[in-house]
């Protein structure tokens, strides 16, 4: 498998390299959450911009001339190239201030030229269908109160006293105030995005240095964190609940190695967690690769794949192709194949032809 190179730069000791390698792989990372990928034209000049070779406005222009140049409709890493060059730009700038106007500002500029309302709130009501919640939504902010609800939600943390709080309370109290921002959803568009650019901002307030690779690793595990937050079912015994979300934010802030599984916050998996001591019990039973009847040259392609792409919160056929070698037809036969013994599992709200590895399944 290949290093990741900026994760390698995480290692760096000059804080300059850190910095920046950091602010580029949470840019990147963060892209996941939305099922975008970025391009390797973007992820090389982001390794420049590191080693100081270019500016982060020369990226910008670099990139703007790319896709004129370009002018392929259906390239779809546009946006996910254009986003991470301006989330790395405000990660990389010192000024913040805690208020709705910050909020929307970096909104703003992060999609000011992807999205036509880039910083405006929308105008209608939403739903999205999750996969962690088997096709239900969560309930997302009214269109009518959104300025109201986003201007009552900071100023009651902004007069909340965090003088002689543990630091257990501290995370607890920072999962429900930002939980109860993203389900506010007052963006049309980009709002996982945002609300994770504006936590890392705020947490450096705070004087925590969170220059880790927990967002860009996990980033779709927080998109799902906060929906298992906001998300009741009286009929179903399902409430609401912050502790995913309290666990990513303890592997962020303190260090600690809590597992960061997207199957665990689904709604059917049956597992408990005690965040006191951090253990997680897990009710279930995996079953081996090599038991499956198969031949041994899929099993040996399967390794590999999951050796290549099991970090990743989801792939789709354009990875199968790039791990496997494979034509696209012979890559859409393979996954087939593996859906059919259901070694693979497809998931929804990601776009189209989107998997997991099935996890019940011991691949090594």
């Amino acid at each position: 498998m290949q290093k990741d190179p900026f994760k390698e730069y995480l290692k760096e000791k000059e804080p300059t390299k850190k910095e920046k390698a950091y602010s580029w792989y949470t840019a990147i990372g963060l892209q996941k959450v939305d099922g975008l990928d970025t391009s390797k034209y973007l992820n090389d000049l982001a390794i420049k911009n590191i080693e100081g070779e270019v500016s982060l406005e020369d990226v910008s222009g670099l990139i703007n001339s790319y896709y004129e140049e370009k002018n392929d409709d259906t390239n779809n890493n546009e946006e996910a190239d254009k986003v991470s060059i301006n989330i790395a730009k405000i990660l990389s700038e010192k000024a913040f201030v805690f208020s709705p106007i910050q909020y929307l500002d970096i909104h703003k500029k992060l999609f000011k030229n992807v999205f036509p309302h880039a910083g405006k709130i929308r105008t209608y009501n939403i739903s999205k269908k999750e996969w962690v919640l088997n096709g239900d939504t969560v309930i997302y902010g009214g269109a009518s109160m959104l300025n109201e609800t986003l201007e009552y939600d900071f100023s009651v943390e902004k007069n909340y006293d965090y003088s002689n709080i543990s630091r257990d309370d501290f995370i607890k109290h920072i999962a429900r105030f930002i939980s109860n921002l993203w389900q506010i959803h007052v963006f049309a568009e980009g709002n996982t995005r945002t609300t994770a650019v504006f936590l890392i901002k705020y947490l450096k307030t705070f004087g925590y240095d969170v220059t880790n690779d927990i967002f860009a690793n996990n980033a779709w595990y927080f998109r799902n964190s906060l929906v298992r937050a906001n998300y009741s079912n009286i009929e179903k015994g399902i409430s609401e609940t912050t502790l995913y979300l309290e666990l990513f934010l303890r592997n962020l802030l303190l260090n600690e190695n809590n597992e960061l599984k997207n199957r665990y916050l689904h709604i059917d998996f049956n597992k408990k967690v005690n965040i006191d001591n951090k253990k997680v019990d897990i009710d279930d039973k995996k079953v081996d690769i090599q038991t499956i009847d198969i031949s041994d040259n899929i099993r040996k392609k399967i390794t590999k794949l999951h050796n290549e792409l099991s970090n990743k919160d989801y792939f789709g056929r354009t990875e199968v192709m790039n791990v496997l070698e494979l034509s696209p037809s012979g890559a859409s036969k393979f996954i087939s194949s593996l859906l059919i013994k259901n070694i693979i599992i497809p998931i929804d709200g990601y776009g189209k032809g989107k998997y997991v590895f099935n996890e019940e399944i011991i691949y090594e």
